[in-house]
């Protein structure tokens, strides 16, 4: 297993904790609300392939807001101006849930460091007639086991992550995510009509049964990003990283290899 490496770095001013383990070509993971949380298994998985730099979302972690952050697009640009601060070329930029729509709005804005892109579960569009769980209008635990698709899993993820230790961190995270989300509700009205910025190689996956981003909005991720492939994992809800891990991590693996060879 992947042990990381924990550094703190400035990026403009604004510091960024950053985890980071593996060789071979860069691969920036961005997560979704669960940014805080430690090393999982699937990025240990993807790095014995690829050099995984997992940071904390500004504000995330207890830190300080920063004057800068209203919205996803501020979230972009502080990551491509991470990604030139670290000298990064031939970028796998991989996003998930909201590190999902974080990744789309970086490759509409500039792709020249960005090799490929995938996306997983990620809100940030809106679809007519489509709704799925609203997290502002949940309590946190239900919230945590509406992304699960398995009961057992969803009390198990709850149990590890509704700890009186973390409580403070999540509060102050939800802050930030309410920041980012709140008006308009988990997407950007601006977005769609930029998504035919987006050139690079993209994979889409999505868990068949999540209930908070429904698997629709996977197809039409794929309808509006040209040439994109869309991977639906069964059985799976919101987090296929965390509930399908094996079919995650063969999905994107098969990806990133191809285009590898392609490239």
């Amino acid at each position: 297993m992947a042990h990381p490496e924990y550094k703190t770095m400035d990026v403009r001013g604004t510091p960024v904790r950053v985890m980071r383990a593996g060789k071979g070509a860069p691969l920036l993971l961005l997560r979704g609300d669960d940014a805080s949380e430690g090393w999982r298994d699937y990025m240990s998985t993807l790095a014995q392939s690829y050099d995984v730099i997992a940071p904390e979302h500004p504000g995330f972690g207890g830190a300080a807001k920063p004057e800068w952050l209203d919205g996803v697009p501020d979230m972009a640009n502080f990551y491509l101006d991470m990604i030139d601060a670290m000298g990064l070329q031939g970028v796998r930029l991989v996003g998930l849930g909201l590190g999902g729509w974080i990744a789309a709005d970086m490759a509409i804005r500039a792709k020249g460091r960005i090799a490929n892109l995938t996306i997983a579960d990620a809100p940030g569009l809106k679809i007519d007639g489509v709704e799925g769980v609203d997290l502002f209008l949940v309590t946190e635990e239900q919230g945590i086991k509406d992304r699960f698709a398995d009961a057992a899993r969803a009390e198990a993820e709850a149990v590890y992550k509704l700890t009186p230790e973390s409580e403070d961190t999540r509060i102050a995270n939800q802050m930030v995510i309410a920041q980012l989300a709140w008006s308009p509700r988990w997407h950007d009205p601006a977005l769609r009509r930029w998504c035919h910025r987006i050139d690079l190689p993209t994979l889409i996956v999505w868990g068949a049964k999540d209930a908070i981003v429904p698997v629709a909005h996977a197809h039409e991720w794929g309808k509006l990003i040209k040439g994109a492939r869309v991977e639906i994992i069964g059985d799976c809800g919101h987090t296929p990283y965390i509930e399908k891990p094996e079919a995650f991590i063969a999905a994107v693996s098969k990806f990133l290899a191809e285009e590898r060879v392609e490239a």
